[in-house]
């Protein structure tokens, strides 16, 4: 009889630091979950930040200003229009 509680105790001293390792890793597993949310949502919010930044860096308005003072452009006007011409398209003829 002392062979099988022997056993039997051994059996549930396994059990028992078997069930304490689960639960460690359990903890572990929920803890790196939480940061992995956490970070999650601090890349979300950067990411909304950045998307409104650049929405406000294309507006028409401030595309036009850059335009005229880094690249020194100008609007359209009919005076300024060259138009170009291919050679020899304006002279040909369809042929049947």
């Amino acid at each position: 009889m002392s062979r099988v509680s022997f056993l039997l105790m051994i059996a549930v001293m396994a059990s028992a630091l078997y069930l304490v390792r689960t639960q460690y890793e359990s903890r572990s597993l929920t803890t790196e979950i939480d940061r992995a949310t956490s970070l999650a949502r601090n890349l979300e919010t950067e990411n909304d930040r950045l998307d409104v930044e650049r929405r406000a860096q294309a507006t028409p308005l401030r595309v036009e200003k850059l335009a005229r003072e880094q690249l020194h452009m100008r609007t359209i006007t009919p005076a300024i229009t060259q138009y170009a011409t291919v050679q020899g398209a304006a002279s040909a003829e369809v042929r049947p």
